[in-house]
């Protein structure tokens, strides 16, 4: 299904391949894409072919089969610097057990030493699990995909302590936040998942829609013709409506790193003209 998947990918963006064992073969099936592969050997380590890729001007990062700890490293620094995006393959049974995995391969290579700090970096590179299932009668087939919904850490601290009169409500006010602080230190909730398509006897049936996030940023790396397929995907299934365009003569208000809102001005220049009637 990998190699499958490189045709549909652009062919502007150059491919960059990691293995440990060359299986892929991409450069044959695809004589005419930008493609570089590259395996560690005895002198070179993986992380050294890595460092390499990085200064090659890749756009897409396929590391073959994640099936040793190292090579999850290698995942997730590619998948976090170094491409648009990054494809590898897995053998977890589940989501859940992928994110595990993964996080327990970055704790046994040191790359992280704590398990809440490895799992948010894994969940940040997750953005869709295609899962594939063999059945006993050889039929391989796409049983689920899952997309991943990293959940923000929000300050939902209060301040209400200070409008209490009796040391009683500052004293419970204060514990509201004690618990709040508890809640997130021991059991923390770092991302959900949620399946967007679903093979059931025979059929696929689309369950749920793609986060509004994930719909940006798919858009902005599709071509015109391919924004307006997905744009009308979106609406017949799930009646997403595509983002009201920009218009040059408009205030726009935007959102910054911060959180705060910030009004973009307006664009200065000539409007354009008007294009004559025709007769």
């Amino acid at each position: 299904m990998l190699m499958a998947m490189i045709e549909n990918i652009y062919e502007t963006m150059n491919l960059r391949i990691t293995e440990t064992a060359f299986e892929l073969h991409l450069r044959k099936i695809y004589p005419t894409r930008n493609i570089l592969s590259m395996r560690e050997t005895e002198t070179i380590s993986g992380q050294a072919c890595l460092d390499v890729q990085k200064k090659t001007d890749g756009s897409v990062n396929i590391i073959g089969e994640v099936a040793t700890d190292p090579v999850a490293s290698w995942m997730i620094q590619s998948a976090q610097v170094a491409s648009k995006f990054t494809l590898f393959t897995h053998h977890a049974k589940t989501f859940p057990n992928l994110v595990t995995a993964l996080r327990n391969s970055m704790l046994r290579a040191g790359v992280f030493t704590n398990e809440q700090t490895a799992e948010e970096q894994v969940v940040q590179v997750l953005n869709f699990d295609i899962h594939l299932v063999k059945d006993f009668r050889g039929r391989r087939y796409i049983e689920r995909i899952t997309e991943c919904i990293p959940v923000e850490d929000k300050n939902d601290y209060t301040y209400d302590y200070r409008n209490e009169k009796t040391l009683e409500g500052k004293i419970e006010k204060f514990m509201d936040n004690a618990t709040n602080y508890f809640v997130k230190s021991t059991n923390k909730e770092l991302y959900k998942y949620v399946n967007i398509l679903e093979y059931h006897d025979g059929v696929y049936v689309l369950t749920n829609p793609i986060s509004e996030n994930n719909i940006r940023e798919m858009r902005n790396n599709m071509d015109d013709a391919d924004i307006e397929k997905f744009d009308a995907f979106l609406e017949r299934n799930w009646g997403i409506k595509p983002p009201k365009e920009y218009d040059a003569g408009e205030e726009k208000t935007v959102q910054s790193s911060f959180g705060e809102e910030v009004k973009v001005p307006k664009k200065r220049g000539r409007k354009p003209k008007a294009k004559p009637a025709e007769a």
